[in-house]
């Protein structure tokens, strides 16, 4: 009963894009047979399997040499394959190797999906042309210089079009692997999953919205290097203009001046984005019986009237609405 899922392997895949999404279809949520005190049936429900181009043996770009199962050649049963990403899909001979095969046997496949680069496997073989698709966003123009045909979204963290998946950089595979663990197996497996490898089930936003304390500690300098991580860490603190300037030894005019001219918004704009991001997060996480209120309350609103206004125009939806999109939405994340 279980799904066999095989992992295109290659010298120079990256790692992640292989172990990461292994790991969710392998999850140790799957050693116990129950869920949510329902005994499962068919549990396992993956069988995970390394199919590699040449040889039974590969070395990932970070140097970890890898035992594939199988090799290319003839007809491998499978429900899905995955195709890793990777500098050595890049390299001479090796995409068009990938694609002759994948084309042979693309029709006894249930599904085909590629993370980050992967997709360059994919292309040569025509069966995403015209479909909507995602890679890297580094390697968006790229694939849509190589192959005219292929409508490529550069923001969207994972895509499904027919029986074909493709996703964004690395830890996109994450996703979309408990994206597909979903489709197959409900939302309460996808979030044991998402559970037991300490990841967000749905995350909101698409790969060009870099995690904020991130994005904002990549263009800092100076006083400001340490503020952000800060202020995301202390939602609750007094995050006025004034305290926060009372931090950088700065008087509050000559802080909000140079706050907006490092990071281009006003330090009240920046908090509230941080606080309505942390919201979003909780929101998204599955759990209900958390109302409202204490989540405006837990990211530092002191109303919840005014978490609801100031979210709703954020998000375009309410609280509400947005918990029940993530909690219950379509598996594939289009943003």
């Amino acid at each position: 009963m279980s799904r066999r899922i095989g992992f295109l392997g290659f010298d120079g895949l990256q790692a992640l894009d292989l172990f990461g999404p292994s790991d969710a279809f392998r999850s140790d949520v799957f050693l116990n047979r129950r869920l949510n005190g329902e005994v499962q049936a068919h549990w396992p429900p993956y069988d995970v399997v390394v199919i590699g181009l040449t040889g039974r043996r590969f070395t990932t770009s970070s140097g970890i040499v890898v035992k594939a199962d199988r090799i290319i050649g003839g007809r491998i049963e499978l429900d899905t394959l995955v195709i890793p990403g990777g500098s050595g899909l890049r390299r001479p001979g090796v995409a068009e190797k990938a694609a002759s095969w994948i084309t042979a046997q693309a029709p006894h496949w249930r599904r085909i999906a590629s993370i980050c680069t992967g997709i360059y496997a994919l292309g040569p073989t025509g069966l995403l042309d015209g479909r909507r698709v995602s890679t890297h966003w580094t390697a968006s123009q790229d694939m849509a210089h190589r192959f005219p045909k292929l409508r490529v979204d550069p923001n969207a963290l994972y895509i499904k079009d027919g029986k074909f998946y493709t996703s964004a950089g690395i830890t996109a595979g994450i996703d979309l692997s408990l994206a597909l663990i979903e489709e197959d197996e409900g939302p309460s497996a996808a979030l044991a999953v998402a559970r037991e490898l300490v990841v967000y089930l749905k995350r909101p936003g698409g790969q060009n919205q870099f995690s904020e304390p991130l994005h904002f500690q990549i263009t800092a300098t100076n006083r400001f290097a340490d503020l952000v991580t800060w202020i995301h860490s202390h939602l609750l603190a007094d995050l006025s203009v004034e305290a926060l300037a009372a931090r950088t030894f700065l008087s509050p005019r000559h802080f909000a001046r140079e706050f907006k001219r490092e990071f281009g918004t006003t330090p009240a704009s920046f908090v509230q984005e941080a606080r309505l991001a942390d919201a979003s997060r909780k929101l998204s996480n599955g759990h209900r019986r958390v109302g409202i209120d204490a989540i405006a309350r837990s990211v530092g609103y002191v109303s919840e009237d005014v978490f609801r206004r100031a979210f709703e125009r954020r998000f375009g939806v309410s609280p509400s609405a947005y918990r029940a999109r993530f909690a219950n939405g379509p598996t594939t994340h289009r943003p």
